[in-house]
């Protein structure tokens, strides 16, 4: 089987470390702004906390399970028959998941993993061993960057939302949602660059996008558009508590929209309809490929409404709410954020982004055969 010329590397192994460490402490702030909030009585912003880090952790433990059992049935994963994944049973990965273990359990399996290829290497691997472990590595990582992604997505930025809903309310901000946001802001961004790099390399046949400017610039044109969003939302949120009606709209197009995609991503129906509810959440926030075609039209119109709430929330809450001093002070904000993320879009897609194509191969040299680890990776958001 042919992949790409990558190697999970020593740096790789400790970024693995780094991006654990973030979701931990993403979680962790979370947890400590909820019981704060509680503390002093703010039961409803305590509960929505709860709420958001509830949803981000069923959804991710639900998926990490399906896809152990998927890897089980897979016969080119595990040929064998083995009833085990990592030295586990079906019944000890059900208790791990059911008590929230499952996105944890993964990153012990790809250091531990990881750990005895880079620092303990054998001698007898050929060549070929080595090029298809290491890709088994970056297929490992992948389906844990593809877990982080709906972490970041349904935790950490409704989070980010509604906690700088409650500042721009209260006019004030406390050290530990400082913290909070600080910690979501900076999951979501990680989340959003490991995705992107494990994608490209564990798929076959696909460019990899370079290090250094590239991964720049679709960093800021993804943390820009979001931030922007975000703040936009927020500003709607104080003019009218109404507007969560309004995100609930949106919501539903972004989900009957992948529905209509006809998504193949999981292995059964039913999983198949959380994961289009999932993907209507991130479409809330951000563009991104449903089904990895070329989708030029459909981000134009995209980007146009999401340019029109950016554009439009500052100068309506100024018109109907003048005495929040607040907006005056995000509306730059909001606008620069905006323009920065439109052309950092700009010059990402027209010069930086990788060109290539799927093509289709025989089964005599494997790249017919596909595992249930790479269609997951074929079948989800394509950066």
């Amino acid at each position: 089987m042919f992949y790409p010329d990558c190697q999970f590397t020593k740096v790789r192994w400790f970024l693995t470390i780094v991006g654990l460490g973030l979701y931990l402490v993403d979680v962790g702030t979370d947890i400590s702004l909820a019981v704060g909030y509680f503390l002093v009585e703010q039961y409803a912003w305590s509960g929505l906390t709860v709420l958001f880090i509830l949803v981000g952790l069923l959804v991710t433990q639900l998926f990490s399970y399906a896809w152990y059992l998927d890897d089980l049935r897979d016969v080119l994963i595990n040929p064998e028959g083995k009833e085990t994944v990592e030295n586990k049973t079906k019944v000890e990965l059900v208790v791990l998941h059911v008590c929230g273990f499952g996105v944890l359990t993964r990153y012990s399996h790809l250091l531990r993993r990881s750990f005895k290829v880079l620092w303990k290497p054998t001698d007898s691997c050929t060549v070929k061993d080595r090029r298809e472990e290491h890709h088994r590595l970056f297929c490992l990582a992948t389906d844990l960057s593809m877990l982080k992604l709906f972490e970041s997505f349904l935790e950490s930025t409704p989070q980010l939302l509604l906690q700088m809903y409650i500042v721009l309310k209260q006019g004030e901000c406390s050290f530990m949602q400082y913290v909070s946001m600080g910690c979501s802001f900076f999951n979501t961004a990680w989340a959003l660059v490991d995705y992107r790099r494990c994608l490209r390399r564990s798929l076959p046949n696909i460019h990899e996008m370079p290090s250094g400017l590239p991964t720049i610039i679709y960093l800021v044109y993804k943390l820009s558009t979001i931030t922007s969003h975000i703040l936009s939302y927020s500003l709607l949120l104080i003019l009218s508590v109404y507007t969560t009606v309004g995100l609930c709209v949106l919501w539903l197009v972004g989900t009957m929209c992948t529905h209509l995609f006809k998504t193949n991503f999981c292995s059964s129906k039913s999983l198949e309809l959380i994961y289009q509810a999932v993907i209507g959440v991130i479409l809330t926030f951000t563009f991104f490929n449903i089904k990895g075609r070329d989708t030029r039209i459909v981000m134009t119109i995209y980007y146009f409404f999401h340019s029109l709430v950016n554009i439009t929330a500052p100068l309506l809450l100024m018109y109907l709410r003048p005495e929040i001093k607040s907006v005056m002070l995000l509306l730059p904000v909001v606008y620069a954020g905006l323009l920065l993320g439109l052309i950092s879009l700009i010059l990402y897609y027209l010069y930086l982004h990788p060109r290539g194509k799927w093509f289709d191969a025989d089964e005599v040299d494997g790249l017919g055969r596909e595992t249930e680890a790479m269609r997951r990776m074929r079948a989800f958001l394509q950066p």
